[in-house]
Protein backbone atom coordinates (compact mmCIF):
# COMPACT_ATOMS: atom_id res chain seq x y z
CA UNK A 1 0.00 0.00 0.00
CA UNK A 2 1.38 3.69 -0.86
CA UNK A 3 0.47 6.03 1.48
CA UNK A 4 0.47 10.62 0.98
CA UNK A 5 1.27 11.29 4.67
CA UNK A 6 1.25 15.02 5.38
CA UNK A 7 3.47 16.17 8.65
CA UNK A 8 1.98 19.40 9.88
CA UNK A 9 2.79 21.31 12.91
CA UNK A 10 5.61 22.44 15.16
CA UNK A 11 8.87 23.24 12.84
CA UNK A 12 11.31 23.86 15.89
CA UNK A 13 12.46 20.37 16.68
CA UNK A 14 13.26 17.33 14.03
CA UNK A 15 10.42 15.03 14.32
CA UNK A 16 9.82 14.99 10.93
CA UNK A 17 13.30 13.82 10.21
CA UNK A 18 12.77 11.25 13.05
CA UNK A 19 9.33 9.53 11.64
CA UNK A 20 10.62 9.72 7.59
CA UNK A 21 13.83 7.90 8.98
CA UNK A 22 12.10 5.37 10.88
CA UNK A 23 9.94 4.84 7.89
CA UNK A 24 12.77 4.22 4.79
CA UNK A 25 11.39 1.63 2.92
CA UNK A 26 8.12 1.90 3.40
CA UNK A 27 6.20 3.74 0.29
CA UNK A 28 5.25 6.73 1.30
CA UNK A 29 4.89 10.74 0.08
CA UNK A 30 5.83 13.22 2.66
CA UNK A 31 4.16 16.50 2.75
CA UNK A 32 4.28 19.40 4.67
CA UNK A 33 4.41 23.22 5.61
CA UNK A 34 7.77 24.96 4.87
CA UNK A 35 9.64 24.43 7.51
CA UNK A 36 12.20 27.17 7.32
CA UNK A 37 10.64 30.01 9.47
CA UNK A 38 11.91 33.37 8.16
CA UNK A 39 10.62 31.83 4.58
CA UNK A 40 7.33 30.84 6.08
CA UNK A 41 6.45 34.22 7.99
CA UNK A 42 8.38 36.22 4.82
CA UNK A 43 7.29 34.40 1.60
CA UNK A 44 4.43 36.68 0.87
CA UNK A 45 6.24 40.26 0.65
CA UNK A 46 9.28 38.96 -0.65
CA UNK A 47 7.21 37.73 -3.77
CA UNK A 48 4.61 39.98 -4.08
CA UNK A 49 6.05 43.49 -1.77
CA UNK A 50 6.39 44.88 1.29
CA UNK A 51 3.96 46.03 4.04
CA UNK A 52 4.08 48.91 6.18
CA UNK A 53 0.94 47.12 8.84
CA UNK A 54 2.53 43.63 10.38
CA UNK A 55 -0.92 42.32 9.86
CA UNK A 56 -0.99 42.43 5.83
CA UNK A 57 2.64 41.40 6.13
CA UNK A 58 1.55 38.16 7.84
CA UNK A 59 -1.55 37.87 5.89
CA UNK A 60 0.44 38.04 2.37
CA UNK A 61 2.36 34.91 4.08
CA UNK A 62 -0.43 33.02 5.34
CA UNK A 63 -2.35 33.21 1.75
CA UNK A 64 -0.07 32.04 -0.16
CA UNK A 65 1.68 28.92 2.61
CA UNK A 66 -2.33 28.39 2.49
CA UNK A 67 -1.67 27.41 -0.65
CA UNK A 68 1.03 24.74 0.24
CA UNK A 69 -0.97 23.82 3.09
CA UNK A 70 -4.07 23.01 1.53
CA UNK A 71 -2.93 21.17 -1.23
CA UNK A 72 -1.09 19.02 0.34
CA UNK A 73 -3.75 18.07 2.76
CA UNK A 74 -6.05 17.19 -0.18
CA UNK A 75 -3.68 14.89 -1.17
CA UNK A 76 -2.87 13.53 1.78
CA UNK A 77 -4.29 9.88 2.66
CA UNK A 78 -3.37 10.67 6.68
CA UNK A 79 -2.63 13.74 8.76
CA UNK A 80 0.22 13.43 11.35
CA UNK A 81 -0.01 16.41 13.09
CA UNK A 82 2.34 17.64 16.13
CA UNK A 83 1.64 19.45 18.84
CA UNK A 84 4.93 20.01 20.34
CA UNK A 85 6.32 22.36 23.67
CA UNK A 86 8.10 25.54 22.22
CA UNK A 87 5.43 27.58 20.97
CA UNK A 88 1.54 27.28 20.65
CA UNK A 89 0.71 25.55 16.82
CA UNK A 90 -2.47 27.79 16.49
CA UNK A 91 -1.96 26.43 12.71
CA UNK A 92 -1.63 22.71 13.93
CA UNK A 93 -5.06 22.84 15.37
CA UNK A 94 -6.00 24.36 12.30
CA UNK A 95 -4.35 21.98 9.50
CA UNK A 96 -6.15 19.44 11.77
CA UNK A 97 -9.38 20.52 11.82
CA UNK A 98 -9.51 20.71 7.88
CA UNK A 99 -8.23 17.28 7.66
CA UNK A 100 -11.21 16.48 9.70
CA UNK A 101 -13.71 18.68 7.50
CA UNK A 102 -12.08 16.55 4.62
CA UNK A 103 -12.53 13.11 6.21
CA UNK A 104 -9.04 12.52 6.36
CA UNK A 105 -7.53 10.09 8.99
CA UNK A 106 -5.74 11.83 11.53
CA UNK A 107 -2.68 10.76 14.04
CA UNK A 108 -2.04 13.42 16.62
CA UNK A 109 1.85 13.28 18.54
CA UNK A 110 1.36 15.62 21.47
CA UNK A 111 2.94 14.92 24.84
CA UNK A 112 0.63 13.85 27.67
CA UNK A 113 0.61 17.06 29.22
CA UNK A 114 -1.13 18.44 26.39
CA UNK A 115 -4.54 15.93 26.63
CA UNK A 116 -6.66 18.39 28.17
CA UNK A 117 -5.68 21.15 25.72
CA UNK A 118 -6.00 19.16 22.72
CA UNK A 119 -9.28 16.61 23.88
CA UNK A 120 -11.51 17.96 20.63
CA UNK A 121 -8.48 17.35 18.84
CA UNK A 122 -7.56 13.85 19.92
CA UNK A 123 -11.46 13.47 20.15
CA UNK A 124 -11.42 13.71 16.08
CA UNK A 125 -8.26 11.70 15.61
CA UNK A 126 -7.73 8.15 15.03
CA UNK A 127 -4.58 7.97 17.01
CA UNK A 128 -2.88 9.82 19.73
CA UNK A 129 1.46 9.12 19.77
CA UNK A 130 3.41 10.44 22.60
CA UNK A 131 6.42 10.07 20.14
CA UNK A 132 7.92 9.70 16.58
CA UNK A 133 8.83 6.46 16.72
CA UNK A 134 5.26 5.36 17.80
CA UNK A 135 4.00 7.09 14.73
CA UNK A 136 6.10 5.52 12.42
CA UNK A 137 4.89 2.24 14.09
CA UNK A 138 1.61 3.05 12.85
CA UNK A 139 2.37 4.31 9.91
CA UNK A 140 4.41 0.76 9.21
CA UNK A 141 1.51 -1.14 10.42
CA UNK A 142 -1.08 0.71 8.23
CA UNK A 143 0.83 0.07 5.35
CA UNK A 144 2.06 -3.49 6.33
CA UNK A 145 -0.64 -4.99 8.36
CA UNK A 146 2.13 -5.79 10.72
CA UNK A 147 3.19 -4.96 14.36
Amino acid sequence: MQLNVYLAGEIHTDWRETIMEACKGLDIEWYGPVTDHDASDDCGVEIFGAEDAKFWHDRKGALLNAVRTRTGLERADVLVVCFGEKYRQWNAAFDAGYAAALGKPIIVLQPPEFDHALKEVDAAANAVARSPQEVARALRYVISGKL
